[in-house]
């Protein structure tokens, strides 16, 4: 009996880690923390490191559970997503608002102990993360949006090391928004027909698999060459275009493995090729930068 009320709380924590994906972190945090080393010109102080992590778990947890939140009745009528903790009532609304509140919470506090800049904007970051949910009710370009959410992570970072918005580091966030939307069109493949059906707005539905799959392909193809001009921009040597040229071939390799007519693999090309991507990224910018 006592073993059963102490495990209570540990699976409830698990049940909401699992709801907000947080494994799914490890898209932009790399990123952000490419930024501060760029920004830094080196390896930034803990204070900022730890506090961009921080901020970079909150507001995230607050998007993906506040997402979770608004799409709790989607998510219910369709089969792929009707497991989830909300639709299943294994988290309950409240649980789930007291969540966002609190992370929010955390990426403001976060905010506010790095810099005066950073805690001004922290209301705007937690608006347009936050207003992503809404998206599929009125654009089919929802998708970009979810790029500029997590697009914020490196210019936040660079906000972090120096307290300013540098220019290197908009480009850099534009790598990233149109990686994040290029990766969104592939997993957004697998609810073409639900999506018709329920009015939602996502390429794939409005335009159809082939061509969404075009502007994906495009996009990846322009972040490659932004991740480029980052480099140009910032002075980086021979190691850093490398980790480009592999990012380069990461995305051509994700793109191989969907089809207008095969998404059976979408999800292997979301998490997998997406996570190494984001990881191959700050481990040549990391030796670029410090040794």
């Amino acid at each position: 009996m006592i073993s059963d009320i102490a495990s209570s709380p540990f699976r409830k924590v698990k049940i909401m880690m699992e709801m907000i994906k947080f494994e799914h972190t490890i898209f932009a945090l790399p990123f952000a923390m490419s930024s501060a080393l760029v920004a830094a010109k080196g390896m930034p102080t803990w204070h900022d490191i730890v506090l961009v992590l921080i901020a970079m778990v909150g507001a995230r947890s607050a998007a993906m559970a506040f997402n979770r939140i608004a799409d709790a009745k989607i998510d219910a009528l369709n089969p792929r997503t009707a497991s989830r903790a909300l639709p299943n009532g294994e988290i309950s609304l409240q649980s789930a608002w007291i969540f966002t509140i609190l992370s929010a919470a955390l990426l403001v506090l976060a905010a506010y102990e790095l810099n005066t800049l950073a805690f001004v904007l922290s209301p705007v970051a937690l608006a347009a993360i936050l207003g992503y949910s809404y998206t599929k009710r009125f654009t089919a370009f929802s998708h970009l949006w979810l790029g500029l959410c997590l697009g914020i992570a490196p210019v936040g970072a660079w906000i972090a090391v120096k307290g300013e918005i540098g220019f290197p580091s908009m480009a850099l966030s534009a790598a990233v928004i149109l990686w994040t939307a290029g990766f969104d069109i592939i997993y957004s493949l697998q609810d073409v027909d639900f999506d018709r059906k329920m009015g939602l707005f996502s390429l794939p539905s409005r335009i159809g698999p082939a061509g969404s799959l075009i502007i994906s392909r495009v996009f990846h193809a322009l972040m490659v060459a932004l991740l480029v001009w980052f480099g140009v921009l910032t002075g980086r040597g021979s190691i850093y275009y490398v980790g480009a040229a592999f990012v380069g071939v990461f995305l051509a390799y994700e793109q191989s493995l969907v089809s207008a007519h095969d998404i059976s693999r979408a999800n292997a090309a979301f998490f997998i090729m997406n996570g190494c991507v984001s990881i191959a990224m700050l481990a040549f910018v990391a030796v670029d930068v410090l040794f």
